[in-house]
């Protein structure tokens, strides 16, 4: 059986996320299952529902947020609020990757939850740790933290002039 990897997508440019919805497409259409869990993004990324309604795909999107809008946007209560939400869906992917639930878990915006303080690296380390060489999981955000460093296979980086790209592999 082939080692499926880890790969970071991350950056200061958009379309992190276009590129990670992509990858999770082609995996789908190669017959493998996929989960995607947003975070930060509150419930305004609806655009993308449309892929748990593609015929003989196995899709599906999880967001634990209870909000419209995205995080940075709340009061520092709703953050509050939401931070609670935020943990159920780490929870949730912890289990995906234990049970291994999926054949490839995308983690939208993970990399931003613990910018905002909301998880440790070490706590995405651990669930990085319990992953079998059979799931891939691809994690997007803006910084990739040096702990999570020994986990990942692939790093990718967007910039907003792309001269800058860096494709690491390890």
């Amino acid at each position: 059986m082939k080692k499926e990897l880890t790969e970071v997508y991350c950056g200061s440019a958009k379309g992190k996320t276009t590129l990670a919805l992509g990858h999770s497409l082609r995996a789908a259409a190669e017959g493998k299952s996929v989960i995607i869990i947003q975070f930060l993004k509150g419930k305004e990324t609806r655009s993308v529902d449309f892929l748990e309604q593609l015929d003989d795909l196995d899709i599906k999107i999880f967001r634990f947020e209870k909000r419209d809008c995205c995080y940075d946007d709340l009061s520092d209560e709703e953050k509050a609020e939401e931070r609670s939400n935020i943990l159920n869906g780490l929870n949730f992917a912890r289990k995906v990757v234990v049970t291994q639930e999926c054949d490839f878990l995308l983690l939208d915006e993970i990399l931003g939850v613990m910018e905002q303080g909301i998880v440790s690296v070490e706590t995405v380390a651990d669930i990085l740790r319990q992953k079998d060489e059979s799931m891939q999981i691809v994690m997007t955000g803006s910084n990739l933290p040096e702990g999570l460093r020994p986990y990942v296979d692939t790093v990718i980086r967007l910039t907003e002039d792309m001269v800058g790209n860096d494709s690491e592999q390890q």
